[in-house]
């Protein structure tokens, strides 16, 4: 599959993803067709606190920020753009100076009915505390590991183990509304060889199992292409902004 095609995503599961990100942002925060809301939620959970956030579902933008300030700020640097233009990071730096930046990170969904499954009979289910799993953080290292946000996961995790060592993992993040967020990680030493989606497979047949919607954030074009491989659907993205004082 054509890891630049994003499916066509039905209105029901655009409905289901922003009433989730919404949630998140904090309870005056909505998404509106076709426009770009700006909304000052200190709180918001979109975000490091302080920063700017910006999630784009469809066609319509949510972008949070920590106070009044800040949201002059940003409604005026952003006026006139799209929704999907504020991917476009060399267009947004122009506009709204920042110091650091997050993402942009891809958010995919899946519904039951497009779900494409690889078989894993070796994806062995274990606790998310298990030793060697820990193990599996550490040897990925610090951004690998925080990036695949793996340590947070409530449910069991999926492995595959090679002498003793778990080499690739995946599990979900219980989100609010029922989401599943998918965390998936492989050994760089075990990459390239279809790891990512035979584990990835069978968490999302867990997720599935237990009534939930699971989503998927991928920066990597091989994260996107996974995705896409299990039938997940492409609905938009998030990055956040650490601004400049000035």
């Amino acid at each position: 599959m054509n890891p630049h095609h994003t499916a066509t995503i039905s209105p029901s599961v655009l409905d289901r993803a922003r009433a989730v990100w919404s949630r998140l942002a904090g309870a005056a925060a909505t998404f509106t067709p076709d426009r770009t809301n700006v909304t000052v939620a200190p709180a918001s959970r979109l975000s490091p606190p302080g920063w700017t956030a910006v999630v784009v579902l469809g066609d319509s933008a949510l972008v949070t920020v920590p106070d009044t300030r800040t949201a002059d700020l940003v409604s005026t640097a952003l006026r006139g753009l799209s929704a999907g233009q504020l991917a476009d990071t060399d267009r947004l730096h122009a506009r709204l100076p920042y110091l650091d930046i997050l993402g942009p990170a891809r958010l995919l969904f899946l519904i039951p009915a497009l779900f494409r499954p690889v078989l894993a009979p070796g994806a062995e289910q274990t606790s998310s505390d298990d030793p060697a799993l820990l193990a599996l953080l550490d040897r990925c290292g610090l951004g690998d590991a925080d990036e695949s946000a793996l340590s947070d996961i409530t449910s069991t995790a999926r492995v595959v183990r090679e002498d003793g060592e778990i080499v690739a993992a995946a599990g979900h993040e219980l989100w609010p509304r029922g989401v599943a967020h998918l965390s998936i990680l492989t050994d760089p030493r075990f990459r390239r060889r279809g790891l990512a989606t035979a584990v990835a497979s069978a968490a999302v047949t867990d997720a599935l199992g237990q009534g939930l919607f699971p989503q998927w954030r991928a920066r990597s074009l091989a994260s996107r292409k996974v995705a896409h491989t299990l039938g997940f659907q492409e609905a938009g993205f998030q990055l956040s902004l650490r601004l400049t004082e000035d």
